[in-house]
């Protein structure tokens, strides 16, 4: 049986996109659910736009992040159903009927993720690269996956009342994570449900994709290093971008080091190691392949072999390096 949902938005600065988020959550085929969004002190259009729609705006006196907003947002909400999704996020028709429908059936010690669609809104190279990118690292493993993402998170009301919800005083980007390892710690059981989709506004171009791989590689670092997991596989933390970005790095030492004594023996292993590289990601560069055909697919795997590893590397060395200087206190306070 479907159950009355209420779907939480935190919003700051999303006038460009709030518009199309709203605008496809009220086109849904699923009617039983209500809408709170949660203003976090925009100074753009937002509030004009959010007023457009039938929804509950709830307007923050002062800046209190995204984590803080959905807890407020969950606070005042009549669902027995949340849904947790972005302010760039566009819902399919279906998405809800499919969230309530498994929500139903998963029962309230379940936590059920959707994913991005493979082709985002906006759809450019360096968007679609991170659409398919996330996609294909979110369900990989949909029966264990390591978190649920905030972009697509069902959680019972009870369920997430009783958790405490989101910690506050936390790392930007990473306060889904946190709160899935720590409903996982509490024995509730997280899937992914690849049915269940948003198509995300990116807006990437070159210098957006390689500034957010640098931030998400940054306080991804932070937290693996508190949890003593930075070898884990988590979603897009995945093995395979960890071997790929210290395949780079590999080569470019082995480079220097032939540039320094001229010994072959160092620049004839690059190909070795590169071919490893591509074998143990091979899933995710026939995804590339599958969603836009080989040009794409050739184009996508060199980005993702010899630039993208380069901001994910320098992402966690400033990680690193944040962590034992002011990070570390930060994380032991949350």
């Amino acid at each position: 049986m479907d159950k009355f949902v209420s779907i939480i938005i935190p919003n700051y600065q999303g006038g460009a996109t709030i518009g199309r988020c709203l605008e496809a959550i009220f086109a849904s085929t699923f009617r039983d659910f209500e809408v709170i969004v949660v203003d976090d002190c925009s100074r753009d259009n937002s509030i004009e736009v959010i007023k457009s729609f039938p929804c509950k705006l709830i307007r923050l006196k002062s800046r209190c992040g995204a984590a803080q907003a959905r807890n407020i947002g969950a606070a005042n909400c009549s669902g027995d159903i949340l849904f947790f999704t972005d302010s760039d996020c566009i819902l399919q028709k279906n998405t809800l009927s499919i969230a309530s429908q498994t929500a139903s059936l998963a029962g309230p010690t379940t936590v059920v993720g959707g994913t991005y669609t493979r082709i985002p809104f906006d759809n450019s190279f360096f968007s679609l690269f991170q659409s398919i990118f996330i996609n294909y690292s979110e369900t990989r493993d949909v029966e264990h996956p390591d978190y649920i993402a905030t972009h697509a998170m069902v959680i019972n009301a009870r369920s997430f009342h009783r958790s405490g919800g989101f910690t506050e005083t936390f790392l930007p980007i990473i306060e889904d994570v946190d709160f899935s390892h720590r409903l996982r710690q509490d024995g509730y059981r997280l899937v992914m449900e690849t049915a269940i989709q948003v198509q995300h506004i990116f807006n990437f171009s070159l210098y957006r994709s390689l500034r957010n791989a640098i931030r998400k590689s940054m306080y991804w670092t932070m937290y693996s290093i508190k949890n003593n997991d930075v070898l884990a596989d988590s979603g897009t933390a995945s093995i395979g971008l960890k071997i790929n970005v210290a395949t780079w790095f590999s080569i470019v030492i082995l480079f220097l080091v032939f540039l320094l004594t001229e010994n072959r023996a160092f620049i004839s292993l690059i190909p070795l190691i590169l071919a490893i590289d591509l074998y143990l990601n091979r899933g995710l560069l026939m995804a590339f392949y599958r969603t836009k055909g080989w040009l794409f697919a050739l184009a996508a795997t060199s980005y993702y072999l010899f630039l993208y590893p380069t901001a994910v590397g320098i992402g966690a060395l400033a990680g690193l390096a944040r962590y034992f200087t002011v990070g570390r206190t930060l994380l032991e306070k949350a």
